[in-house]
């Protein structure tokens, strides 16, 4: 295709999405691409929820099979929550890698321009074009590193997310995939992040780490809204939705300090990302970690969605580096996605592995959508009580993983005790596996309604998760059974100063 015809077109795609409406998130600031003035773009996956934004319009027009690729922009996440949210690729390239000449800027030390598609060869033509690539032989050496610690924070089961890209690895890689506890790397590489969480953080408290990490990013795309935008927000005081106008306050009265080591934290991020990928791999986490919002949910809710979400994306938006998120089927109604991140300057190589592996990772994902689950097994009452005690005497060892192999195969054995699944509940929490932690308490209090350390510990866990109302209710469910409980009182404390 000639690129003067591309170039119309790729504007045309552009016009069909909502970048010409004044009132469109441009501002990219808000994640639910919900327009209170022209109306929100409807998602053709599922009509009564958030389309995802800022670039809601492109998402819509291409989910919607109006256009076969539309742009967008991302500099927070807006064209990788829409995709992951619309069920089609979504494709943030490395930052600069794409000229934003003629693109009003938010936020430059973030601001991409992007494009959807639901085709891998077309996302990977347009790429072509708007990188100006060479052609050149595919690059088929990868190493795929999983963070475990990342997906431990969604809600989507891993048979229907790691077990998929595990099983298509198989196929087009010798090497089988690596597995990182993500924020740990973090925690050592990027020395002034700790400037900016609590002294105490614990490293394999993943969230608590990127809860830092999209702080800074928040901190640092406020401070350039400001520089940019103050005079013509002061000026023009223009009229915006909710969520996004406390945004725009907030960047625009705000002072900011520490503004060195906003950008301080980016260099290293991308030096960190660099040392873990070099220019051979790819590294795989879960795109958003939440089901999508319904339309015009309370503004609680959406908050605590942007906190989840902003937690993830920070890693792309911070590090400069290419993202490409992957439908990989539904769950419970809700789309699910994948993320794909190469270092920076690697978006061929990314765009490549797409086009490879797309077909595969579709399939593979339909035959476990297909699959009926294994039903546990009961055994042997007096087995499953010795391994619960060899699980016991593992976690007194602080031999967290050994811990909960045991504790799983008491589980399999005896699947309807509590303790066996508050005991491993306790173990996950050691390992920063809070929604495991989660989950297990969630069965603990199902056979058991007064087990404390159940509601205890799922607590902590949602806590960890950044779900405070959740942790204070299972906080004060504890002293309802046991009103001297020192742990519940000092938990509903802390989490009272949280919630505000």
């Amino acid at each position: 295709m000639e690129p003067l015809v591309l170039a119309r077109l790729l504007w045309m795609n552009w016009l069909l999405g909502d970048h010409f409406l004044p009132s469109k998130c441009l501002l990219s600031l808000w994640l639910t691409g919900e327009n209170k003035f022209y109306g929100t773009p409807i998602n053709p996956l599922m009509p009564s929820h958030v389309p995802g934004g800022s670039s809601s319009g492109s998402a819509v027009a291409v989910a919607a099979e109006l256009v076969d690729f539309a742009l967008g922009t991302d500099t927070v996440g807006c064209i990788r929550i829409p995709a992951a949210i619309c069920g089609i690729l979504g494709f943030r390239p490395s930052h600069g890698s794409v000229s934003m000449i003629g693109v009003q800027p938010n936020s430059q030390s973030l601001d991409t321009v992007g494009w959807f598609a639901r085709d891998p060869a077309i996302l990977h033509n347009v790429g072509q074009s708007l990188l100006q690539l060479k052609q050149a032989t595919h690059k088929r050496a990868r190493r795929f590193i999983i963070a475990d610690d990342l997906f431990q924070l969604s809600k989507v089961p891993q048979q229907k997310t790691v077990h998929v890209v595990k099983k298509v690895i198989e196929i087009f890689s010798d090497d089988s995939p690596k597995n990182l506890i993500f924020c740990q790397c973090i925690a050592r590489d990027v020395p002034s992040l700790k400037g900016f969480y609590e002294e105490s953080t614990n490293p394999k408290n993943g969230i608590s780490i990127l809860k830092a990490l999209s702080s800074v990013m928040l901190s640092l795309q406020s401070y350039e809204f400001k520089t940019n935008h103050e005079e013509w927000v002061k000026s023009t005081k223009p009229k915006l939705g909710p969520g996004i106008s406390n945004r725009v306050r907030a960047a625009v009265s705000s002072n900011f300090e520490s503004i060195k080591s906003f950008y301080k934290v980016r260099t290293e991020m991308r030096s960190a990302i660099h040392s873990i990928l070099k220019n051979d791999g790819i590294l795989v986490i879960p795109t958003i970690a939440d089901s999508p919002l319904k339309l015009n949910s309370k503004m609680s809710q959406a908050s605590e969605f942007h906190d989840r979400a902003y937690a993830l994306l920070s890693i792309t938006s911070m590090s400069g580096c290419c993202q490409v998120s992957i439908p990989m089927g539904m769950h419970e109604g809700h789309p699910v996605a994948v993320s794909f991140i190469a270092c920076h300057g690697e978006d061929k190589f990314l765009l490549d592995t797409v086009l490879d592996m797309y077909s595969s990772l579709q399939e593979q994902a339909r035959i476990v959508s297909n699959s009926l689950p294994v039903p546990d097994t009961n055994g042997d009452m007096e087995t499953s009580e010795l391994l619960k005690e060899k699980g016991n005497a593992a976690f007194k060892g602080r031999q967290w993983n050994k811990a909960v192999s045991y504790y799983s195969e008491a589980i399999n054995l005896n699947g309807s005790n509590a303790t066996y699944y508050c005991n491993r509940a306790a173990a996950y929490l050691e390992l920063g596996c809070f929604q495991q932690a989660e989950e297990d308490c969630n069965k603990a209090i199902s056979f058991d309604k007064k087990n404390v350390k159940a509601y205890l510990r799922r607590g902590t866990a949602r806590e960890s998760l950044l779900y405070y109302k959740e942790a204070m209710q299972d906080f004060n469910h504890a002293l309802v059974l046991e009103p001297q409980n020192k742990v519940a009182s000092q938990a509903g404390k802390r989490l009272k100063k949280l919630i505000g």
